[in-house]
Parts: C-alpha cells; structure tokens; sequence
C-alpha cells in the first residue's frame, strides 16, 4: 500500500510539471486536441499501475509520451475496422508509427503549440483562451475572470477554435521568418497573459504560480532566439523585471506585500540586470512598443534602492508615452497610481475616479482597491470602507482577500 501511494504521489507530480508539455507533443503526433488529451489521460492512468511494478523511468515525460501515442495508435487501429473510409485514419496511423520523438522536439513543442492556437485563421477572441487552456491548463472559469466573459461563452470559443484546427488541417508548427511578424502580436499577448497568470493568480490560495512565469519566461527566450524583434526583447525584459520581485511579493504565511513595503534585498538581481540590458536595446531600435515601455517603466522601479528614491517623474512620463500610442483604462489606472505617489493621494484619487465615473474597470477589482487605498491615505473612511468592500467582491485570490479584510479592519 505504501509503495502505491508513492507511485501515485509521484505520478501526480510529473502530472503538475509536465501535463502540458506532454500534451503539446501528442497534439504535434496526433494532430487532434481531444484525441491528445485522451491519449495522455490514459498513459498517466496506465503509469499507476506500470510504474509500481517496473519502476518509475528515467524519463517520465518522454516514458508518457510514448504511451499516450501507442493508446492512439490502439485506438486508431480499433476505428479503422468500423469506418467507411478508412483511408485518412490510414495515412494518420502510419504518420503515427512513424513519427520519431527527441528531446528537442519535446522541449520546442510549447512554442508550437502557442503558434497553432494563434493561427490567423482562429479569431482573435478564440486564440488567447485556446491557447491558456490547452498551453497552461487553466479552466474556463479561470480565463473567463480573466476577460470579464461567462465560461459559457469561453467554452464555445475554444471548442470552435479547435474544429477550426482539425478541419482546416492547420499545421502544427512554428511559421517562417516571413509569416512571423504577422503571427507575432498574438503570440506575445499570449505569453505576457500566461506570466501574468502565473505572476498573480487570478484565483486560488497563492499569490503566484511559479511554473506559470518560470514557463512564460522559458517562452519568451526560444521566441528572442527565433525572432530578436524589439517588442520580443521588450516582453523578456519586463517578464524578467516583474519577475525578479516574486520572492518578495508574499510573506512567509503568503500573505501580500505591496511594493513599498517589499524587502528589496530579495529581488533578484541577476534577472534586474539582464532585463535592463534588454530594455535598454529595445529603446535603442526605435521601434519599441507596448511591451518595451511597460519593461522601461518596471525597470526604474528596479533600478531604485528604495521606494523612496523611485522616480515617480519619469515613471508617469512613461504613462504619458505609453496612454498616447497605446490608450486603455488598466494603463490609465496604473498612471493614476503614480500620479497619487507623484503629485499626492488627492490627484490620484481624482483619476481614478474619473475612470470609474465613465464606466470603465467596474468589474476590475484593482480599480476598487485603488480607490479606497487613495480614500484611506485621505481619511475618508467611509469611502475607504465602501471601495474595499467591492473590491473584496471582485477578487477570487485568497491572499487580496486576505490583504482587503485586514484594511477593513483597521478601519473598523
């Protein structure tokens, strides 16, 4: 009995570190999502009983791989007796036995992955949600908070999408040098939304998922090395620097540390370093954008010793820059924050506000939480209370909530 609850525990653990690459490389070999998805259920579920008796593998993920395409090809060859037409299902079985599996492959299948779920042929409001769904494996219900959508509508989107992907034949792979400029914008949309998934959990008991943004970053190197854009180098740059505060985002009990109140010393510097080195070659091409200027903003945020040394001037400079190529109401609320550090909590209070009063980011609970944290700074209590309370509503990540309920309680 032990040895099948240390077979299982080891089980679930390559499930939580590797499901999704395995996925990838089914999807590659199989050409179909919800045939890959069946295959690698039924290779974990034979692992249980094959790993307890001959061990766990040396290589789990490609041990899985291979079980998962041989459950396939079983299953192929049982279809292949009862169709009509039998000859596609040929071609694919001896595509299947063909196919030759190699760590390179299974390391670059991610990328594939990404670029298949942002084919031009999807709609643009299909290929985010296919690709966190099928690439992070995060749930409807996740990505449907992410996009303030019901997970109905989520749902029917990647169910198209994924029809869209068998029936078109869409191939599975990274596109030319000459078709990637046009695939890039939605690949790197994607990446940035999975770091930030992984940077501050939409949902759950922890603040972050490391395996999240450790995996954004991994993607967003094998994209540098394909295509050294400026926008490329720009989002390296600021996944790095975002990424280089997380030790220091959450206390020991995983509660929230905003960014004033960090222990700076736990930032990373090796990450500060090389993610200004980028920034400073993205601006340097003069062709930099969204992306760049967001990692430009992040790294005078590193660059200062203190909180009290962050030069604030500069920081709503780059708001400015960022509002006039690129205007939206999350980059108007981040403006506002600054403002408040800048010019005082009154200015930015009326910022937000006006954002609010044209009613945008009503359902976003940062908006809420900025509101009563400038209500606070200004003694207006019962504002405070009333914004903290909506936010409280918005949110579904234990440790804000956690964070919203002790400043209410200081309040009283």
């Amino acid at each position: 009995m032990a040895e099948l609850l240390q077979v299982q525990a080891a089980v679930e653990a390559v499930y939580r570190q590797e499901s999704r690459r395995i996925l990838a490389t089914l999807i590659r070999l199989l050409g179909d999502f919800d045939l890959a998805e069946e295959a690698m259920h039924e290779a974990f579920f034979i692992a249980v009983e094959r790993w307890q008796r001959d061990g766990i593998p040396a290589s789990p993920r490609a041990w899985l791989v291979s079980t998962g395409r041989f459950k396939a090809i079983d299953g192929l060859r049982r279809r292949a007796r009862f169709e009509r037409s039998p000859e596609h299902l040929a071609l694919a079985l001896e595509a299947l036995e063909s196919a030759e599996v190699n760590d390179e492959e299974l390391q670059d299948d991610r990328l594939r992955l990404i670029f298949t779920c942002c084919h031009p042929a999807l709609s643009a409001d299909a290929q985010v949600p296919l690709t966190l769904r099928e690439v992070c494996d995060l749930t409807t219900e996740e990505i449907a908070r992410a996009f303030l959508q019901s997970p109905a509508t989520i749902a029917q989107r990647i169910v198209r999408a994924k029809a869209k992907i068998r029936d078109a034949r869409i191939p599975y792979q990274v596109p030319s040098l000459a078709e990637l400029p046009e695939r890039l914008d939605s690949v790197l949309r994607v990446i940035y939304l999975v770091f930030n998934e992984g940077y501050s959990a939409s949902s759950g008991d922890s603040l972050v998922r490391d395996d999240l943004s450790a995996e954004a970053i991994r993607l967003g190197r094998l994209l540098q090395q394909l295509l050294p854009d400026p926008e490329v180098l720009g989002l390296l740059a600021l996944m790095l620097l975002q990424g280089s505060r997380q030790r220091a985002r959450s206390s020991e009990q995983g509660d929230l540390v905003l960014l004033d109140e960090q222990d700076r010393s736990l930032w990373d510097q090796a990450m500060i370093t090389e993610g200004c080195e980028l920034v400073q070659q993205a601006l340097r091409s003069q062709r930099f954008g969204v992306y760049s200027l967001q990692a430009a903003i992040a790294a005078v945020h590193a660059e200062a010793q203190t909180a009290q040394q962050t030069d604030w001037d500069e920081i709503v400079g780059l708001y400015d820059v960022l509002l006039r190529g690129w205007p939206s109401p999350v980059v108007e609320l981040n403006r506002a924050a600054a403002l408040a550090q800048r010019d005082g909590a009154q200015v930015g209070l009326a910022a937000v506000e006006a954002i609010l009063a044209r009613g945008q980011l009503l359902d976003y609970y940062l908006a809420h939480s900025a509101r009563a944290e400038l209500c606070r700074q200004l003694g207006r209590h019962e504002q405070a209370r009333e914004a903290y309370r909506t936010a409280l509503g918005l949110t579904r990540q234990a440790p804000e909530q956690r964070f919203i309920e002790r400043r209410l309680d200081e309040l009283g």
